[in-house]
C-alpha cells in the first residue's frame, strides 16, 4: 500500500521575500526597498523599529494594503510539460495606531496589526506535482502592543509583545485512483497561534545621521487540533481514516541593522541589513491522532540555512506635499539545493521598488508603493523526486492612508 507523505510546508509561495517571509508592512519603507529601521516616518515604525517610534512626533493612525499579483510556472525536466498557478490576488494589510500622551513627548504607546504571511497558491488541475500540492491557503495576523521611550534627544528604546493567529488549508492529490480514473485527495485544515516579541534601539547622534538595531524573535506557530480529511475509495477508508493532526512551523528570528542619512531636508537614504535565522526550519513534521500502515506520522527534511538580505532606498521631497521614493533589495535564499518544494521555490532575487507620498491638508497623508520581482529556480527534490524549473513573477502595488490625531 502506498504510504502517505505530506511533504508540503504550511506556508505559501511568496516571491517577494526569503522563504515564506513577507516584507509588506509599510508603504514608505516598501517604496525604498523595504529599508526603514533607521529612518522614522509614520506609525509603521512600530514594526520596523519600536524604539524609533518615540521619534515620530505626533499621534496618528495608519492603515494600508498591498495586493499581490503573483504568477508562477513549473517546467518538468523529463517531459518539458508546464503547469501554471491559478492563484487569486493576495491581500496583505497593516494597521498601526501610535499615541503620544499630551504631557509627555518622550513616551509613545502603540498597537500594530499586520499580516506577515498570507496568500493562496493554486496549481492547474492535473499538474505533475499534484501529489505534493494542489492548493494552499493561509491567513495569518500578528498583533503587537508596543511601548516606545525616548531616553534622550538622541537615544530611544522600544519593545512590543507579539501574538500571532493563523489558519491554513492545504490540499493535494494522493496516488490512489477511483474506478473512474480520478485520484484520491487529502485536505489538512487547522488554526494555530504563537507568541514572540519585537525590540529595538534607535540612535541619532546628529540630525543628518541615524542608526537602528532591531530583533524580532522566532515565533513557533503550532496547530494542535487540525482536521485531516481523506477522500479515498471505500475499500481504503480504514487505511486512511479522517481525524485530527498536530504540526508546527517556526517563523524565524530576524536581526536588523539600519543606517539613515539625510544630507538635506529634501533627501533621505536608508540601508538595512537583515540576518534571518532560517536554520530553525529544519524539519516539517505531522503527528496524526490515528495511525495505520498507510498513514504514519511523517517527518520531511527542509534544511533551511540562515540568510542575509540587503535593502537600500531613498526619498526626495519634491515639494512640501509630494515625496518620491526608489529602492532595491537583494535577498539570499535559505533553501538549499535538493530541498526546493512547490510552495516555496525560492532563489536569490532582486526586488525593484518605487513609491510616492502626498500630504492632504493637515490631517491626511497618502502613500503609494509598487514592487516587482522575478524568481527562477531549477532543482530536483531529494525526497519527492520532483525535478524541474520554477519561475515566479510578482507585482505588488500598495496604498496606505494616515490620519494625524494631534
Amino acid at each position: 500500500m502506498t504510504r502517505l507523505l505530506f511533504i508540503s510546508a504550511l506556508f505559501p509561495l511568496m516571491g517577494i521575500a526569503q522563504g515564506y517571509q513577507v516584507n509588506l508592512q509599510g508603504q514608505f519603507q516598501q517604496g525604498m526597498g523595504g529599508a526603514g529601521t533607521a529612518l522614522m516616518y509614520d506609525a509603521s515604525a512600530l514594526f520596523f523599529n519600536p524604539a524609533g517610534a518615540s521619534f515620530v512626533n505626533r499621534s496618528e493612525v495608519t492603515v494600508g494594503m498591498t495586493p499581490t499579483f503573483a504568477s508562477g510556472e513549473f517546467t518538468e525536466d523529463n517531459t518539458n510539460a508546464t503547469a501554471n498557478t491559478t492563484s487569486p490576488v493576495g491581500t496583505p494589510f497593516s494597521a498601526y495606531g501610535l499615541f503620544q500622551l499630551k504631557d509627555s513627548s518622550r513616551l509613545k504607546l502603540g498597537l500594530a496589526v499586520y499580516t506577515p504571511f498570507g496568500s493562496t497558491v493554486e496549481l492547474e488541475e492535473g499538474w505533475v506535482g499534484r501529489f505534493a500540492l494542489t492548493r494552499l491557503q493561509l491567513r495569518a495576523i500578528f498583533f503587537q502592543p508596543t511601548v516606545s521611550f525616548r531616553i534622550t534627544d538622541k537615544i530611544g528604546i522600544g519593545a512590543g509583545f507579539v501574538y500571532s493567529y493563523g489558519a491554513v488549508n492545504l490540499q493535494k492529490d494522493l496516488p490512489l485512483q477511483f474506478q473512474d480514473g480520478t485520484y484520491a485527495s487529502a485536505e489538512l485544515a487547522g488554526t494555530g497561534h504563537g507568541f514572540g516579541y519585537n525590540v529595538g534601539l534607535y540612535f541619532e547622534p546628529i540630525k543628518s545621521l541615524s542608526f537602528g538595531l532591531t530583533y524580532r524573535s522566532q515565533v513557533n506557530m503550532a496547530i494542535s487540533d487540525g482536521t485531516a480529511t481523506f477522500t479515498v475509495p471505500s475499500s481504503l477508508e480504514e487505511k486512511f481514516p479522517s481525524g485530527t493532526f498536530a504540526s508546527s512551523l517556526p517563523l524565524p528570528q530576524v536581526l536588523t541593522f539600519g543606517v539613515g542619512f539625510k544630507p538635506t531636508d529634501q533627501l533621505g537614504i536608508a540601508l538595512d541589513v537583515n540576518y534571518v535565522g532560517w536554520n530553525a526550519y529544519d524539519t516539517l513534521a505531522f503527528d496524526y491522532a490515528t495511525n495505520t500502515e498507510s498513514l504514519e506520522d511523517t517527518k520531511s527534511a527542509r534544511k533551511y540555512e540562515n540568510a542575509l538580505a540587503f535593502r537600500l532606498g531613498g526619498y526626495y521631497n519634491v515639494t512640501t506635499d509630494l515625496s518620491i521614493r526608489l529602492g532595491l533589495a537583494y535577498a539570499m535564499t535559505p533553501v538549499q539545493d535538493g530541498y526546493v518544494t512547490p510552495e516555496t521555490p525560492d532563489a536569490n532575487r532582486i526586488n525593484y521598488t518605487a513609491g510616492l507620498g502626498y500630504t492632504l491638508g493637515e490631517k491626511f497623508q497618502l502613500d503609494f508603493s509598487i514592487l516587482y520581482t522575478q524568481v527562477k529556480r531549477e532543482d530536483s527534490n531529494l525526497e519527492t523526486g520532483l525535478s524541474g524549473k520554477f519561475k515566479t513573477q510578482v507585482i505588488a502595488p500598495g496604498l496606505s492612508v494616515t490620519y494625524n490625531l494631534y
